[in-house]
């Protein structure tokens, strides 16, 4: 979307045409899902509407099956193909641009593939929201002890971004929550957060993720580091250090893997699936082709040790647009392209509603100071001043009226109501 929007702006008129496939209308603006799983955002402002801010581009929804770059052809199936049974359709192009970014990576735990919450779209941070609040309701009613406890333990597995800013935020809501509910008290919430390696937040320096460590744990919450999830059947949480937690709970972000499209071309790929790529973001050894993202394995020029590549991250993957945008002009006007070069800046991190840590230029803020630049940092990279403004309006209303703390659950099937009415199907809550 980054790289559409900087050639729509760069392009002469009639110089080229842009085509974006996207199996979404819309691109995902990802570290803002964890406020929009707290309420603190509207679920629709998280998103960037391609049809809208890509006005001089024709946008396809559709996911590309496969690739044949040495014909310039890709197969993509869209709503269209499969309603009408004609299987997917054959696009031609000149040029390539492939950032189909990451995908969740998952390991053969037994039962998480059954149990399991992922945290990579806004369809999941809204339902991951719903879940916490109707667990809340479940525990609030039994009178079981035990379907109360497992309804109140919500475990996160991974220490990244992800998973840190997810459990603070949604810890920070359910907590709040829990004083327009007669019988559950702060305390009475148990949320676990799990980590392989010896620390969270590594981004942020081994400093700044202590000090997130100790916020954590001065809220009440359980941080286990060094610590695997062995399994989840039956919803227990097992993990590796030999506690049992019986939890409804289980929210996974442990990691990303590139999109398992990449496996469906003939583009070079290295040992961890990503399209080996040049400093100037052409695809190695292949004319007319471009990566970015977190799908391509991108050097980084300015790392000290050589062969390293720049992180899987949305920081980079926003800078790598704008100069793949321009390498790719230059190479239809006949210029030469640059190679990507970054200069480290920091890293920020929400840990709820007023608190944060952020590592940015050489210095480190914690508290207020660091959620506020938090803010600030991803408010200057969301696109459009349309969706700038939107987000910031929220916030500040957010800051002069209470949260809002229904669940829609009816939203994840919306027809069990008509279909209970129309005697075709269970009542919704047997579902």
């Amino acid at each position: 979307m980054y790289t559409a929007l900087h050639l729509q702006r760069k392009l002469r008129r009639g110089e080229a045409d842009i085509l974006v496939v996207a199996p979404e209308p819309y691109m995902t603006y990802q570290p803002f899902l964890p406020e929009a799983a707290a309420g603190s955002i509207s679920p629709r402002h998280v998103v960037v509407p391609l049809r809208r801010t890509l006005d001089e581009c024709e946008v396809l929804t559709g996911e590309v099956t496969s690739l044949d770059h040495a014909k310039r052809t890709a197969r993509v199936k869209t709503l269209a193909t499969e309603e009408e049974g004609t299987g997917p359709i054959e696009l031609h192009y000149d040029e390539l641009v492939i950032a189909p970014g990451s995908v969740s990576r998952t390991l053969p735990a037994p039962g998480l593939a059954d149990h399991g919450i992922g945290f990579k779209t806004v369809e999941e941070a809204i339902g991951l929201r719903n879940h916490v609040l109707e667990q809340m309701d479940i525990a609030s009613s039994t009178r079981d002890p035990e379907v109360r406890d497992a309804a109140l333990t919500f475990v996160f597995v991974g220490g990244g971004y992800a998973g840190v800013e997810a459990l603070a935020e949604l810890e920070d809501m359910a907590r709040y929550a829990s004083r327009y509910y007669h019988n559950i008290e702060p305390e009475d919430l148990k949320f676990i957060l799990v980590e392989a390696t010896g620390r969270i937040l590594p981004e942020v320096g081994e400093e700044m993720g202590q000090y997130a460590i100790r916020e954590l744990r001065g809220r009440n919450i359980d941080v286990r580091l060094d610590t695997r999830l062995d399994s989840c059947e039956n919803r227990v949480a097992v993990l590796s250090d030999g506690s049992r937690f019986p939890t409804r709970t289980l929210v996974w972000t442990a990691g990303v893997k590139p999109h398992p499209v990449l496996a469906a071309t003939d583009l070079p790929l290295d040992e961890r699936g990503r399209i080996t790529c040049t400093a100037a973001l052409r695809v190695d050894g292949v004319e007319h082709a471009w990566a970015a993202g977190d799908a391509a394995a991108v050097p980084d020029v300015t790392a000290d040790e050589p062969g390293t590549t720049c992180a899987p991250n949305a920081q980079h993957a926003v800078r790598q647009a704008k100069v793949l945008a321009r390498n790719l002009i230059a190479s239809l006007r006949g210029g030469e392209p640059r190679d990507y070069r970054h200069k480290y800046v920091g890293s920020v991190a929400s840990l709820g509603f007023h608190q944060g840590v952020a590592h940015v230029y050489g210095k480190k803020l914690k508290g207020y100071p660091a959620w506020l630049m938090h803010r600030a940092y991803h408010l200057s990279r969301v696109p459009t001043f349309n969706r700038k403004a939107r987000v910031l309006a929220e916030w500040t209303l957010a800051g002069l009226f209470k949260r809002e703390i229904v669940s829609l659950g009816s939203l994840e099937n919306p027809r069990a109501e008509f279909e209970l009415a129309a005697g075709t199907g269970r009542h919704p809550e047997a579902s």
